[in-house]
């Protein structure tokens, strides 16, 4: 599947549902894609795209961006405490934010900076014992947290739903828990549901595969 049609699905699902297409980005997800891949979709003009570790985009973006003055990039897979500074360095988003330990992390070295990328929290909606993000019984103290504790502009929430149930489910839950907290940012869908994520109100939704085809892992 092309660029184009996943662009024109996204346009098409934002309508039916009353909303501007313009109010959903579309974050190509490269991770573990070869460069050729990668600079094929950047020559057809996307430029928002989510990376899964910090060490491979380190090896990948910089070049990019030499030539491609307005990548945006997310990070979209689990962040290490130690690996908060180069993320801050490289990522215009990160969609991961799940443990006060990292909120404190974040910000610490956002305020030496002195700017932040957007944040959005990770919310185990489904309760998977081996999936990252903060409970949803536990979402409302950790938003507290990370504003008046740690200070940090938090944009929205993420979510990735458990493969075996409706995901429509999960971001409907994600949408009730953003709006009770004032967040506008859901970041949720991906390559197999994305277009019932926008009817629910995703504003950032994260598809691989359907863009780039089969992952390539070296």
């Amino acid at each position: 599947m092309s660029l184009l049609e996943i662009q024109e699905r996204v346009a098409v699902a934002a309508i039916k549902s009353g909303r501007n297409p313009d109010a959903v980005s579309l974050i190509a997800v490269s991770k573990v894609q070869p460069n050729a891949r990668v600079k094929s979709v950047l020559d057809q003009g996307q430029r928002i795209f989510g990376e899964n570790k910090v060490q491979e985009a380190q090896g990948k973006w910089p070049d990019f961006r030499a030539q491609y003055s307005d990548i945006i990039l997310h990070l979209i897979g689990p962040l290490q405490t130690n690996k908060v500074k180069p993320a801050l360095a490289l990522f215009d988003a990160i969609h991961t934010l799940d443990r006060p330990k990292l909120a404190r992390k974040l910000s610490t070295e956002i305020q030496a900076l002195g700017h932040a990328p957007q944040l959005f929290i990770q919310v185990n909606t489904g309760q998977e014992p081996q999936k990252s993000g903060v409970l949803p019984d536990d979402l409302d103290g950790f938003v507290s947290q990370c504003r008046n504790e740690f200070d940090l502009p938090i944009a929205g929430l993420m979510v990735i739903p458990p493969i075996n149930e409706e995901p429509s489910l999960h971001f409907a839950l994600l949408a009730k828990l953003a709006k009770r907290n004032g967040l506008a940012g859901l970041s949720m869908g991906m390559s197999s549901d994305f277009e019932s994520a926008i009817a629910l109100g995703a504003t950032h939704i994260r598809v691989g595969s359907a863009i780039f085809g089969a992952r390539q892992p070296a």
